[in-house]
């Protein structure tokens, strides 16, 4: 109960994946907050690189790049989480769920404490050096198509070997593939009647087969790490299911490097619960964009 006898309210926190970094997150938070400083001191001594640096000063291109983007995005999003914990805000609310949008899964199990912050960010710097590598060997691009059938792009995509990447949200379909695939695929949805497409800011074929060879490198870390089971409802992107099972969401973590994300239905799966409002944590408003357009009723409240 609410110090005014009111019910708490109920909700879900979401946290962003690659592609919302960017220069100076943080930086107020860690300026103004000793929880976010905490956080960002204890990322630049866990990784032996100056994270917080490159979080506040950029260059956006190395920031950018996909081993220094996924633990940037993890510590400015937990360095959130910690600062809306330690606020009068937090009083207001209960936290039931816990999901992330694939990177923003393992900022998302570090919420509901099923691994820590420590094994979280060597598990994603790691990560995003073997997708890095897996790139450089089958070099690739991501495409957003949007306003085009899934059951259409799924034809096409058959067609010229490209991949459904993920599911965000309804009307939009983002695929991957190697790189003269995707430019051929995009031409080709145009002509088949997709109101756009986009070309995404990422640096490889994510989410496809191609990036295989660091899905197999990844297992041999993620198996010597301690889960739990996580304290708060986790959904996973894989399948769009709740996991309390370690091993499962193990298993789940190592097969989303090449398999397609689930977000539309894991946030429709929390809204059938009965959650009505969702805090965004992390930089970014990306994910209060999607979740508008799975359901225009959702509250999505941002704390970055």
């Amino acid at each position: 109960m609410g110090s005014d006898g009111n019910r708490m309210v109920e909700v879900a926190y979401i946290f962003p994946g690659q592609g919302a970094q960017a220069v100076g997150m943080g930086k107020d938070s860690y300026d103004n907050f000793p929880a976010a400083k905490e956080v960002f001191d204890k990322a630049n001594s866990v990784l032996k690189i100056d994270i917080k640096k490159l979080c506040f000063e950029g260059p956006q291109e190395e920031l950018s790049t996909t081993a220094n983007s996924q633990p940037a995005i993890l510590t400015a999003s937990i360095a959130a989480l910690r600062v809306y914990e330690s606020s009068a805000f937090a009083g207001q609310f209960t936290p039931r769920f816990s999901l992330g949008l694939s990177l923003g899964e393992y900022t998302s199990l570090v919420a509901a404490e099923s691994i820590s912050f420590e094994d979280a960010l060597t598990l994603v710097r790691k990560r995003g050096e073997l997708m890095e590598e897996a790139s450089r060997k089958n070099p690739g691009k991501m495409a957003c198509i949007l306003g085009m059938d899934i059951n259409a792009v799924e034809d096409l995509c058959k067609g010229i070997g490209c991949e459904i990447a993920n599911l965000n949200c309804p009307g939009q379909v983002v695929v991957s593939g190697k790189t003269n695939n995707i430019e051929l695929l995009a031409g080709l949805a145009k002509n088949k009647g997709a109101k756009r497409v986009l070309m995404l800011d990422v640096s490889g074929p994510f989410h496809s087969s191609l990036m295989t060879p660091a899905r197999d490198k990844l297992k041999d870390y993620i198996d010597k790490i301690q889960f739990l089971p996580p304290k708060l409802n986790f959904i996973s992107n894989v399948d769009a299911l709740g996991q309390t099972d370690p091993a499962k969401i193990k298993a789940n973590l190592i097969a989303q490097i090449n398999s397609k994300t689930l977000w539309e239905e894991s946030v429709k799966l929390v809204a059938r619960s009965g959650i009505k409002v969702f805090l965004e944590i992390g930089p970014g408003q990306v994910l209060k964009g999607l979740l508008k357009k799975i359901d225009p009723k959702l509250e999505v409240k941002n704390f970055a």
